[in-house]
């Protein structure tokens, strides 16, 4: 039987977003939805199955693969059934408290060495919750695994983009030695390469939402990742500013690197690295002093040749990740000048010079030379902003293919 479509579904902070293509990745259907008000994960299971009744009757038996993809970091611990023992971690969610045992067994470099990484939260849960409730602990599940088994079945597996914040080795391709043999490591998921194969849907889903039986569920990955995949980055050298509330910058490498001194580290892409950071400067940091409708006006009235002596470190409130990994690093926002466009020119150009200065910390520690910069997030539509960052770098700069990263996700089903 040919089912030639392939369904993305992206699970982010806001809401929920599907996309399905064909074989040459033409766009045939998208969606979006919000969540119910309901307690996760009840609400991600619910926006799950609303999402999966809206697909057209036309598109739905011809779906082939379908891969979903969630926040990264975002964790829930289950029973052998795959019900929910506590309410999830959301990506968000500090355990200070369990930094001093990961810090000790975490790979080098590793993300997995944060407060808000996976292993953190599983050790705290392991540390905090009741005994019973711990004994009856199966599993522990990112936001897409646990999605993806309520399709296909198959609980206790995962992807490794998802597992790098669980310590996972993705050089090696194992969890490390130093995880083995926790009184917790009975819990860590199976990891799969994403997009591979892990079975068919249920028959009850099948049934119920119109798909094949046919049809297959593979390993999902991280909603980051997935918008990375939906840009049209493909070499090395390809790499994707997402200019949203925060800067993040990835960058597509045959050589990988992790510099936990600078926030950065690396995704396993194939048998590629995708190499990056997350700055906290971005969209937050010009919300604090103007609306979208007067964003878009005043930066109508900026000359982007036209020179500036502001020299701006933008940030929300103190503490910086990327390419300064400071938590204590103050904003610099001063002198503001009486023109609000003047100082928008300069919160720009500084989010600009922070970009600059983390893609060439990236091609200093060692990446693929940068080749062209695709640009995602709500400040791709800003033009003002795109001829500033130009004006630094040495690399053309353009908007991504698609900025739904449940396109990605698609992409990755299509395989």
């Amino acid at each position: 039987m040919n089912l030639p479509l392939a369904l993305g579904i992206d699970f982010g902070t806001s809401g929920v977003r599907a996309a399905v293509v064909d074989p040459q990745r033409h766009l045939c259907w998208h969606h979006r939805q919000g969540y119910p008000d309901l307690p996760a994960p009840e609400s991600w299971q619910q926006a799950l199955f609303s999402l999966l009744g809206a697909l057209p009757e036309a598109i739905a038996p011809q779906i082939g693969r379908i891969a979903i993809d969630g926040t990264s970091g975002t964790v829930i611990l289950c029973d052998r059934s795959g019900s929910a023992l506590t309410p999830p971690l959301l990506y968000n969610h500090p355990c200070p408290e369990s930094l001093a045992t990961v810090n000790a067994i975490a790979p080098a470099h590793s993300p997995a060495a944060s407060a808000t990484s996976s292993l953190a939260k599983l050790v705290w849960w392991h540390q905090s919750l009741p005994l019973d409730i711990w004994q009856r602990a199966v599993y522990l599940l990112h936001q897409a695994d646990w999605l993806s088994a309520q399709l296909h079945g198959q609980w206790g597996l995962s992807d490794y983009h998802n597992s790098l914040k669980l310590g996972y080795d993705v050089g090696n391709l194992a969890y490390p030695p130093s995880m083995l043999g926790q009184p917790w490591s009975a819990v860590l998921p199976r990891v799969l390469a994403p997009g591979d194969v892990v079975g068919r849907v249920t028959s009850a889903i099948a049934q119920q939402f119109g798909l094949s039986p046919q049809c297959q569920v593979v390993a999902g990955t991280t909603d980051s990742i997935a918008a990375f995949l939906a840009s049209g980055a493909s070499a090395p050298g390809d790499a994707v500013t997402s200019l949203g509330s925060t800067l993040v910058i990835k960058l597509l490498s045959d050589r990988r690197i992790d510099a936990t001194e600078y926030g950065i580290y690396s995704h396993r892409l194939g048998h590629l690295w995708l190499v990056g950071g997350a700055s906290n400067t971005g969209g937050a940091v010009l919300e604090k002093f103007f609306d979208r409708d007067t964003l878009a006006a005043l930066s109508q009235r900026i000359d982007p040749a036209a020179p500036t002596d502001l020299n701006y470190y933008p940030l929300a409130q103190s503490g910086e990740r990327f390419p300064i990994n400071d938590p204590e690093l103050a904003p610099r926002l001063t002198p503001r000048p009486e023109d609000d466009a003047e100082f928008l020119h300069g919160l720009l150009l500084g989010i600009a010079r922070i970009e600059q200065r983390g893609y060439t910390l990236l091609t200093e520690l060692g990446t693929s030379p940068l080749r062209q910069i695709y640009t995602a997030g709500g400040g791709a539509a800003n033009e003002t902003w795109r001829q500033l960052r130009a004006g630094l770098m040495s690399v053309p700069i353009k908007n991504a293919a698609s900025a739904e990263a449940a396109v990605g996700s698609a992409y990755l089903a299509l395989g």
